[in-house]
């Protein structure tokens, strides 16, 4: 069974694997006071030009977007995604579970608007009793998103005047950044990030880490006391140094760029051969996920190989699936399907 379900399935890209077995021996301060995680915070404040960012790397996705979120919000302030947001389908509640109100709003391509943001500032403020309601405080948004979409540097830079324009934060969720940033759709640059948020994160899990998030916190009001939710919700790993070394591995020599661009070469090779072979696709993406309308008939052939991800169904007789490459995807994988296609 050859699988494009996700972008996690591997295990770590082999140099970190042999600096893990290298190292595995050392004796380090734990909780990421070690010295690879200190060379793993430098090099990403080198990589995003940043010399002001606070670095802290937690170990996977939901946990970072909830310690996050929780640490930004009072009781009675909510956050704004859409509706395919990540936390709002995919988290089992977690954000909810901390207290706090998800508002979506309607995307029919992931992606959120300044005008959006700016509605739902207008309905709170304009309300006669406002403290009935919940506070609309900070956007979240995926770069890419769910929908394998990407933003550009002038959209986000209109989502972030928006943000500022209304007294929220912004918080980007970067699972996939290195894919999102290496796609041909957008002209954002790494060290573009910082100045387009307040904090987001570098994503490591699905970039070719055996696990680990990087949250950079650019906003000052922010920064005080993050530890102390690291902790409070078990994010603060004992061998913290497993995450650093990590990082440390990928932040160099553009190691997490290069083998983001390989896993998007993969996708448009299937992207290109789908549109020739005449399948329509739910969303036009450039990323390393391509969203495609399927017939069952043939979707059922292609699953006796293959196993990909469901997103929807379309009809009684067609189904909409994500196809999703990696940074360990083959070539050899990514011709077969092409080939039953």
């Amino acid at each position: 069974m050859i699988r494009f379900d996700c972008d996690y399935l591997e295990g770590a890209y082999p140099k970190i694997l042999k600096r893990i077995v290298e190292t595995n021996y050392e004796q380090t301060p734990g909780y990421s006071n070690d010295d690879y995680t200190k060379s793993a915070i430098e090099k990403i404040k080198n990589v995003c030009k940043r010399d002001d960012i606070d670095v802290h790397i937690l170990v996977g996705g939901t946990q970072t977007n909830l310690v996050v979120i929780s640490s930004i919000l009072k009781p009675y302030q909510a956050v704004i995604c859409v509706d395919t947001g990540h936390i709002n389908v995919h988290e089992a509640g977690a954000v909810e579970s901390s207290g706090h109100k998800i508002i979506s709003v309607k995307s029919s391509d992931g992606k959120i608007t300044a005008k959006q943001i700016n509605d739902i500032a207008k309905i709170y403020s304009e309300d006669e009793a406002p403290e009935h309601m919940v506070m609309p405080k900070l956007v979240f948004i995926s770069l890419p998103t769910e929908c394998g979409t990407n933003y550009t540097k002038s959209e986000l830079n209109d989502i972030y005047n928006a943000c500022k324009k209304n007294n929220m934060y912004l918080y980007i969720d970067g699972a996939r950044l290195g894919y999102g940033l290496v796609a041909k759709d957008t002209d954002l640059k790494i060290q573009d990030i910082p100045n387009l948020c307040d904090v987001f994160y570098i994503g490591g899990t699905k970039q070719g880490a055996l696990f680990g998030e990087a949250v950079v916190i650019v906003n000052e009001k922010l920064k005080g006391d993050f530890r102390y939710y690291i902790k409070q919700n078990g994010g603060l790993l004992a061998k913290g140094r497993l995450l650093g070394i990590q990082f440390d591995t990928l932040m160099e020599d553009d190691l997490y760029f290069k083998i983001s661009v390989q896993a998007v070469n993969f996708a448009m090779k299937i992207k290109e051969a789908l549109l020739e072979k005449g399948y329509k696709l739910l969303y036009d993406s450039y990323t390393n996920q391509q969203f495609v309308i399927m017939n069952n008939n043939k979707l059922n052939e292609l699953k006796k190989d293959f196993s990909f991800y469901k997103v929807c169904n379309i009809d009684e007789e067609n189904t909409a699936i994500r196809i999703c490459t990696s940074w360990a995807t083959t070539e050899e994988n990514v011709n077969k399907l092409i080939e039953k296609l």
